[in-house]
């Protein structure tokens, strides 16, 4: 994913801040050193980066945490507040009638970005046209006439027709859509012809909204061009693409700061459906490791857990009072595909044992173990289940056969869930972890302002 290789700096530096046990003067400065080190490796713009750690110098050694709050927490509530500038504020993007022209350079995804959008509205149960305005790339008619028919919207172009201005003003006469997506032309490089066509339709239509479609791989010219766009048509907003990708991403995130818009949008994939409101706050907390409490709680929910059974199970894996019969009846409702790969997605590094990223081929491996655990599970009375310090030599043989998994994988069983106590005393002085469990287990409405 982009910023991977950023997330994971920066979730060192959260370490080790946490790991420490006073903060001074030298611990700023390395810190600060860190993070512009992080930054410039991940492409953002040196100027924005020299001012955010210089800023983050500035709080961290004039301001006092309030009252109940670390010093090292509130260091990393700093930087966390400071990363939040360069991503801005969440600004809703409103759910109504409106026209959307949409603008950025040749290859950023500007067409797919229409058809995504169109969908997106589609499902909110607005009537949405797609008008074909890119009349200098080879096969744009085509392509947004199928993306057009795939995500069932209004189309309307003209083949053979070079002026743009025109067909979006005819298109906007012939259709009563109640939303209306104008994909304009790119080029590989902003130039003058360029400019002054977006500008005419711009100054012409008047559209609502004005989306600055930008690639997140991009590197240090995202700036610029965002720049050189905002001044020609005032963009309201930007969609950024191909977040599923493996580059560096700081471009993007220096074109949003660049100009000073909002991000609306983010595509997540190649399919229609790939697309999603953009949140900040939630990005951030998970790109520094804080965990998405949201998205956890709506993977938690499609384990058909009831809020009385999820607070019980979170008491007694607090109080180390869980058992096998309660580590059987979690992983029974956790074994549905896919459901393990989300919820270690929006975990907190301080739910995760040494703080370490959780990769796919251990959530497939943990997957395979659940299954194999269970077979073994189900192979213990109810007594072991319950009580499992009575699991001697003689009763680990007899669960090996009965489950035909062998005494090998039964005493693998038997340390990973001694593993799974120990790890959750690591957390269970964590009071905002476990308060952010338990407001979300009972509101399913919590975010990082609730501790910060």
């Amino acid at each position: 994913m982009v910023l991977d290789s950023l997330s994971d700096s920066l979730k060192g530096i959260i370490r080790k801040i946490s790991g420490s046990s006073y903060i001074d003067k030298d611990t700023i400065k390395e810190v600060s050193k860190e993070i512009q080190r992080a930054l410039l490796k991940a492409d953002v713009n040196v100027k924005l980066v020299l001012r955010l750690t210089k800023t983050l110098e500035e709080r961290a050694m004039n301001e006092k945490p309030p009252a109940g709050m670390t010093d090292q927490d509130y260091i990393i509530k700093i930087i966390y507040d400071e990363l939040l500038k360069i991503l801005g504020q969440n600004v809703n993007f409103e759910l109504r009638p409106q026209t959307i022209m949409l603008v950025g350079l040749y290859g950023n995804g500007k067409t797919t970005t229409a058809g995504k959008l169109a969908r997106f509205f589609i499902k909110k149960g607005f009537s949405t046209a797609l008008i074909a305005a890119d009349v200098h790339r080879p096969g744009a008619y085509e392509q947004l006439y199928q993306i057009a028919k795939e995500v069932n919207a209004q189309f309307y172009g003209e083949k053979d027709e070079k002026n743009a201005l025109k067909i979006v003003k005819n298109g906007l006469n012939a259709t009563d859509a109640k939303i209306k997506i104008i994909d304009t032309s790119g080029r590989d490089s902003l130039d003058e012809d360029l400019i002054k066509e977006v500008r005419e339709i711009k100054e012409s239509v008047k559209p609502d909204n004005v989306l600055f479609v930008l690639d997140a791989t991009m590197g240090q010219q995202a700036g610029p061009q965002a720049k050189t766009l905002n001044d020609a048509v005032s963009i309201s907003g930007v969609i950024i693409t191909k977040m599923d990708g493996t580059g560096k991403g700081g471009g993007a995130l220096s074109a949003v700061a660049e100009i000073n818009s909002p991000v609306y949008f983010i595509g997540t994939g190649e399919h229609m459906d790939d697309i999603e409101i953009f949140n900040p706050k939630k990005f951030l907390s998970r790109l520094l490791g804080m965990g998405d409490i949201d998205a956890l709680m709506e993977a938690v929910k499609e384990t058909n857990f009831t809020e009385e059974e999820a607070e019980e199970s979170l008491e007694k894996l607090m109080s180390g009072k869980f058992n096998l019969k309660d580590m059987y009846d979690v992983w029974e409702k956790f074994s549905k595909p896919g459901l393990l790969k989300k919820i270690f997605g929006s975990l907190p590094l301080a739910a995760m044992p040494g703080g370490d990223k959780i990769n796919e081929n251990q959530i497939d491996e943990a997957n395979e173990k659940l299954q194999l655990y269970r077979v073994i599970l189900d192979s213990m009375t109810y007594e072991e289940l319950e009580n499992p310090d009575i699991l001697n030599p003689k009763r680990i043989r007899r669960i090996g056969i009965g489950s035909g998994k062998g005494e090998n994988n039964v005493r693998a069983l038997l340390k990973e869930y001694r593993a799974m106590k120990n790890n959750m005393k690591m957390i269970k002085g964590n009071r905002n972890f476990k308060k952010m469990l338990k407001a979300s287990i009972k509101s399913g409405n919590f975010s990082l302002d609730d501790i910060n």
